[in-house]
C-alpha cells in the first residue's frame, strides 16, 4: 500500500512539474509576444522609451518615475496633523471617512481597452553612432564637391560652410591640442529670400549625419511671455536625436528668421521679442549647460528636463535682413565729396550683390546688439539668384524640380521633356516673381496641372515635351502617341496639339 502511495505521490508530482514548465512556457511566449509594445505611463501617456523605468501598479497600471515622485510629494504635503482634531474625528467615527480624501478604484481605471499601458510599438533602437574620429572628418573640398551635387551657385557660401564645419568638427574630436582651446565657430549667413539659406543647412545635416533642428526665431519670446521659450531650440535638437544627450550635443541648430529678433526701433514698450531674446541667446551660443524641457516646448510641472550642454552644438544663424542693402548704402554714399576723385550718389544703386560689401558695424545698425554679433564669429552673404542660375536650379541639382516630375510620370510609362526653350521661358516668369528658387515650383505647379490630369487618361501617350510656347500661353506640348503597329511596338509617333 506504501508503495502505491508513493508512486500517486510521484506521479502527481510529474504532473505539478509538467504544468509548471507549460505555464512557464505560456508566460515566456505572453512575456515574447508583449515586447512588442512598450509601457504608457497613466498619468502623462508618455511611452517607456521618454518617460524612463516605470512603476506597475496593479490591474496593469503603469506609472513614470516622474509622476510617481509628483504624486508622492503631493499626498506629503497633505495637513494630516487636522485629522486629530475632534470635529474631523467625529467626522471619521460617523461614517462619513476622511475630510477631503477620495480614495481611487484601481479597477475603475482599467476603461474599455483593457491594458491601458500597451498601447505604443517599441521604436527600433538605431544602432548607436560612433564618436566623430579625426581620421574620418570630412576635408572641406569634399564637402563643398557634396554640396555641388544638391546647390547650384553660391560658391563662397559652400567654402565658408565646409571650412567652418571641418574646422569645429575637428574641435570635438579633439576637444584641446596642447591645453589651446578652440573657439566654436558660429555662422551668421545673410542672403535675399530663396536663395537656398535652409537648403544648405539641410544638405549639410544630411551629408555629416548628424542631428539637425531647424527652428523660427519669430516664435521665440522672453522666458514668462507667450510664445517659445529661448532653450526649445536646443528641445528640438534634442528630439531631433530621439532624446539621446551625447548625439544632441554634437548636432547643429539652424535658427531661420534671425532678423526678426533685431531691437525695435522708436519703442518705449518692452522688447520681449526682440532685444531680450538676443540677451538670452547669448549663453546658447557661448556653450552652457542648459536644462531644456523634453517633448515640450516650455517648461512645466509635468514634463521633465534634461540638461545638455551647448558647447559642441554648431548655431547657423540666417536671415534675409531686408533693407539692410539702404544701410550699406548710405555707408558707402558717405565717401562720396566734391571733386575729380569723387564718386556719384547712384554708384552702388544698380549694383545687385550689395550685400556682399556688409560689415558688423551694419549688422549692428540693423538692430542686432554687438554681444550677439560677436558670438557669431563667420559671417558670409549669399547671392540673389541670376536667370541662368535658375535655368540650372532646374534640370542640374541630383533632385531636381524637373526631376521629381519626370520620375512622377516615369511611374505611368511616360517619358517627359522639357526643351531648352522652355527652362529660359520658366527663369524669367521666376524672375518676375522676385521670391527666388520659390517661385519655380509654383510656375512648375501651374501648367503641369493639366499634364498631370490627362496623362493617366490615355495609355497610348508615350511622351510629352514641354515647349517655350506650352509656358508662354501660345501654344501646347507636344504629345507622342505609342505606334500600335506590330513590327515596331515602341516606336513613337509625334502629334502636335494646338
Amino acid at each position: 500500500m506504501d508503495d502505491h502511495r508513493d508512486d500517486r505521490h510521484d506521479d502527481t508530482e510529474l504532473e505539478e512539474q509538467k504544468s509548471a514548465d507549460t505555464t512557464g512556457e505560456t508566460e515566456e511566449k505572453k512575456d515574447d509576444s508583449a515586447s512588442d509594445y512598450e509601457d504608457v505611463c497613466f498619468i502623462c501617456r508618455r511611452p517607456e522609451s521618454k518617460a524612463g523605468k516605470m512603476f506597475r501598479l496593479p490591474n496593469h497600471i503603469c506609472v513614470c518615475d516622474d509622476c510617481m515622485h509628483k504624486t508622492m510629494d503631493t499626498v506629503s504635503q497633505f495637513d494630516y496633523q487636522g485629522l486629530l482634531n475632534n470635529q474631523n474625528m467625529d467626522d471619521f467615527n460617523s461614517g462619513k471617512g476622511f475630510p477631503n480624501i477620495s480614495f481611487v478604484n484601481l479597477a475603475d481605471l482599467r476603461g474599455d481597452g483593457g491594458i491601458p499601458n500597451k498601447q505604443k510599438p517599441k521604436k527600433k533602437k538605431k544602432e548607436s553612432a560612433a564618436e566623430i574620429d579625426i581620421r574620418d572628418i570630412m576635408p572641406p573640398h569634399k564637402i563643398k564637391q557634396k554640396l555641388d551635387e544638391y546647390v547650384v551657385g553660391q560658391e563662397h557660401a559652400k567654402k565658408v560652410m565646409s571650412v567652418a564645419v571641418y574646422n569645429h568638427y575637428k574641435r570635438v574630436a579633439t576637444g584641446t591640442m596642447d591645453e589651446i582651446e578652440i573657439e566654436k565657430s558660429n555662422m551668421l549667413m545673410i542672403g535675399p529670400t530663396g536663395c537656398g539659406k535652409t537648403y544648405l543647412v539641410k544638405t549639410l545635416a544630411r551629408l555629416l549625419d548628424v542631428p539637425l533642428a531647424i527652428a523660427d526665431a519669430t516664435s521665440l519670446t522672453e522666458a514668462g511671455y507667450i510664445g517659445d521659450d529661448i532653450e526649445s531650440v536646443v528641445s528640438k535638437l534634442l528630439a531631433a536625436a530621439d532624446n539621446d544627450v551625447e548625439r544632441a550635443e554634437r548636432g547643429i541648430i539652424f535658427i531661420d528668421e534671425i532678423d526678426k529678433i533685431a531691437k525695435k526701433k522708436n519703442t518705449n514698450a518692452r522688447d520681449v521679442s526682440g532685444e531680450s531674446v538676443q540677451q538670452g541667446m547669448l549663453k546658447l551660443l557661448e556653450g552652457a549647460e542648459v536644462e531644456v524641457p523634453v517633448g515640450a516646448n516650455s517648461k512645466n510641472a509635468m514634463v521633465p528636463l534634461a540638461t545638455v550642454n551647448t558647447r559642441n552644438i554648431l548655431f547657423i544663424c540666417g536671415g534675409a535682413f531686408p533693407d539692410l542693402d539702404e544701410i550699406i548704402k548710405q555707408r558707402l554714399k558717405k565717401k562720396t565729396s566734391i571733386g575729380y576723385s569723387a564718386e556719384l550718389k547712384d554708384k552702388y544703386d544698380k549694383e545687385k550683390n550689395i550685400l556682399s560689401r556688409v560689415t558688423v558695424e551694419d549688422i549692428r545698425k540693423f538692430g542686432m546688439i554687438p554681444e550677439f554679433i560677436g558670438r557669431l564669429p563667420v559671417i558670409f552673404t549669399l547671392e540673389g539668384l541670376s536667370r541662368d542660375m535658375m535655368v540650372q536650379i532646374l534640370s542640374e541639382p541630383r533632385n531636381a524640380i524637373l526631376k521629381q516630375y519626370q520620375k512622377l510620370l516615369e511611374l505611368d510609362e511616360v517619358e517627359l521633356i522639357f526643351d531648352q526653350g522652355a527652362l529660359e521661358a520658366i527663369a524669367d516668369k521666376a524672375m518676375e516673381k522676385e521670391t527666388g528658387a520659390r517661385a519655380l515650383r509654383a510656375i512648375i505647379e501651374e501648367f503641369m496641372l493639366d499634364i498631370m490630369y490627362e496623362v493617366p487618361k490615355d495609355d497610348n501617350i508615350g511622351r510629352v515635351t514641354i515647349t517655350r510656347e506650352y509656358i508662354e500661353g501660345n501654344g501646347g506640348p507636344i504629345i507622342d502617341i505609342r505606334s500600335r503597329s506590330a513590327e515596331h511596338p515602341d516606336h513613337l509617333k509625334e502629334i502636335r496639339q494646338a
